[in-house]
């Protein structure tokens, strides 16, 4: 599945400097600015196209972000990709950001790993009478220690991700962005990708060190 791209938008390649970037866009809002195409829908599209790309790559941090979360490039020949398709994609992304975050954490953390996992055996045998990994109680005591791992910075990085997420599928019309509502339904769907990835990210750390008894 391809897709609209930010560096494609401004007509720059993905290794140009910030300068690079500032000046393709000041060329751009030149040659589509209303003054010069006084009544044009297609230059009024075009600056927003504009606009969208250069809030994102035009901001080193963003830019950052948007790398980690960017799409193929979408060619013209092609049909306009699913909205639905797209989300789904996102909610991927963001999961797997969401994942490795806390993964890469616990990992860095055996005692606390082993201090879980011997609190999960002790539930898993109450429960069933055996020791097995059990998805869904790792899943229930992930939820009930997640805030303990999770740092204002991590919740910072987050806010910032969804940011980027959210603009990224206003430009592929995922989301209208004078809809607020439904503007906010996507960034609370994204969230929910990310949150989840995060229990995930625990679930698969004690999977990594986990041995039967």
């Amino acid at each position: 599945m391809a897709h609209l791209d930010y560096y494609e938008t401004l007509g720059v390649s993905r290794d140009a400097s910030d300068e690079q970037i500032k000046k393709a866009y000041r060329k751009l809002v030149f040659q589509y600015h209303p003054d010069r195409n006084p009544s044009s829908k297609e230059a009024e599209a075009k600056i927003r196209e504009i606009n969208a790309a250069y809030e994102v790559i035009g901001d080193p941090e963003k830019r950052t972000l948007y790398e980690r979360l960017r799409f193929g490039a979408f060619e013209v020949k092609e049909a306009p990709p699913d909205p639905a398709v797209i989300l789904e994609e996102m909610e991927k992304k963001l999961y797997d950001e969401g994942r490795k975050e806390v993964f890469a954490l616990l990992v860095k953390d055996v005692a606390r790993v082993k201090v879980e996992l011997d609190l999960i055996r002790e539930r898993t045998v109450a429960q069933q009478g055996y020791d097995t990994f059990k998805d869904s109680l790792v899943i229930d005591r992930a939820r009930q220690v997640m805030h303990e791992f999770v740092t204002p910075e991590m919740e910072s990085r987050m806010k910032r991700l969804l940011d980027v997420a959210v603009q990224m599928m206003i430009s592929q019309r995922v989301v209208e962005r004078d809809d607020g509502e439904a503007v906010q339904g996507v960034k609370e769907r994204l969230r929910d990708s990310f949150q989840r990835g995060r229990l995930y990210g625990f679930r698969d750390a004690l999977e990594l060190f986990y041995v039967r008894r």
